[in-house]
């Protein structure tokens, strides 16, 4: 299979001991691309480190990740309009709303989205969002947002048929990743209702290990897991679910990848 993770954190600390091995494992997996979402500013510097040391396998994206929305958020938005404004990324990300761990800073993270998703319109990118806990409100920012040329991917979706449907209409991918492999994931009653040509396949390494590997520390070498489970979903090949899902990747991030 030759798969394309849209969503890794390779360039986190938890793989600084065996990148290099990781790397290698990965490629040997059939991973032909890793899309790299960014946190805030300090991870800049290593993102683009992976980059520059596995640029024809790790791609960048830039934006600011709600949970790290703080009272400094518009200083840390200026620094990433700089580099946004200087070279090219893949997509405006990761972005979003987070009312998992903190629901007083939502004003904040609704602002940082606003203005992120101006980037993404301006410039024509893909954004990728995050939306823990929080899919109904990020749909409709989205909706209030959508001007007919907002694209892009709901990352780590782990949502319901009719949010999955909602999204579908804004002209969102779902992206989908190791929850499709939980037992009570509850994705069997989503991606079977969902063509294939709106999904979008994702670790969220080193976070969220699919089965049989949950609870380890993730790598986009267990993507495979994931297009395999999808195919079970759908009653196809995982074959097909790679082929197809690499096609829809490459389409959303074609700034990049034209």
């Amino acid at each position: 299979m030759n798969l394309i993770d849209t969503h890794a954190h390779i360039y986190s600390a938890k793989f600084d001991s065996d990148r290099d091995e990781v790397i290698e494992e990965i490629r040997q997996a059939g991973i032909e691309r890793i899309y790299m979402p960014n946190v805030d500013v300090e991870t800049i510097d290593r993102m683009l480190e992976c980059e520059s040391r596995y640029g024809d396998l790790c791609v960048p994206m830039m934006g600011l990740h709600p949970c790290d929305v703080k009272e400094d958020f518009e200083q840390q938005l200026y620094v990433m309009e700089g580099w946004l404004n200087s070279r090219e990324f893949a997509a405006v990300g990761e972005i979003g709303t987070d009312l998992y761990w903190d629901k007083t800073n939502f004003d904040r993270q609704k602002e940082a989205l606003q203005i992120q998703l101006g980037w993404a319109k301006a410039k024509g990118l893909p954004v990728v969002l995050h939306c823990r806990e929080s899919i109904d409100e990020t749909i409709e920012l989205l909706e209030n947002a959508q001007n007919g040329s907002l694209t892009g991917i709901f990352h780590c979706f782990t949502g319901s048929l009719e949010q999955a449907n909602k999204i579908v209409k804004l002209g969102f991918l779902l992206g989908i990743g190791g929850v499709a492999t939980y037992k009570n994931g509850g994705l069997d009653q989503v991606i079977p209702f969902i063509g294939l040509e709106n999904l979008v396949l994702e670790t969220d390494a080193p976070y969220l290990a699919p089965v049989p590997y949950r609870g380890k520390r993730n790598t986009p070498a267990y993507l495979p897991s994931i297009a395999e489970r999808v195919g079970d979903m759908l009653h196809i090949s995982a074959e097909i679910v790679a082929t197809k899902t690499k096609s829809n990747a490459l389409n959303l991030f074609k700034e990049i990848n034209s």
